[in-house]
């Protein structure tokens, strides 16, 4: 096994040095498409990115309304890896900026969003509401304790 090893390596090493020069020239060429496209790839900025940024971009751009903290819809867009930039046009309301080729995607997360928000709402109980509750909780358990002490007395 271990002769069969280092044949094939004596046989490796004995086609690496008759490399030619266009054989090489070749591999560079590769070497340096490759170190471009990734080089291209990490000028383009991902996720949440300013407008002048986004309308950079090669493709076509859309835009939709956004009410609320942007922040609460950048921790869902991060899952689904889109390209995307707001841009404030009042306090509270923005307009969302994205790239046309992601509409499913921001559709998708938007569909995420708002169910997150709605499940917000539907959870908090207003707490006016929760203290009528306890109050009232209370006073029947007062009107117990007296029934109970009444009972206690009379049975004396």
């Amino acid at each position: 096994m271990q002769e069969e090893v280092n044949q094939k390596t004596v046989a490796l090493s004995i086609r690496t040095t008759k490399l030619t020069g266009k054989v090489l020239a070749a591999a560079l060429g590769k070497v340096a498409r490759a170190l471009q496209k990734h080089h291209r790839k990490a000028l383009t900025p991902q996720g949440r990115q300013s407008v002048k940024k986004l309308m950079n971009h090669y493709g076509g751009k859309s835009a939709m309304p956004y009410v609320g903290a942007p922040k609460d819809f950048d921790r869902i867009a991060k899952e689904f890896h889109v390209d995307y930039a707001f841009h404030k046009v009042s306090p509270g309301h923005y307009l969302l900026f994205f790239k046309a080729n992601q509409a499913d995607a921001i559709t998708a997360a938007f569909q995420k969003y708002s169910a997150k928000v709605l499940n917000k709402v539907q959870d908090k109980a207003s707490i006016l509401g929760q203290l009528r509750k306890f109050t009232e909780q209370i006073r029947t358990q007062a009107k117990e304790k007296q029934r109970t002490r009444e009972a206690v007395k009379d049975g004396r």
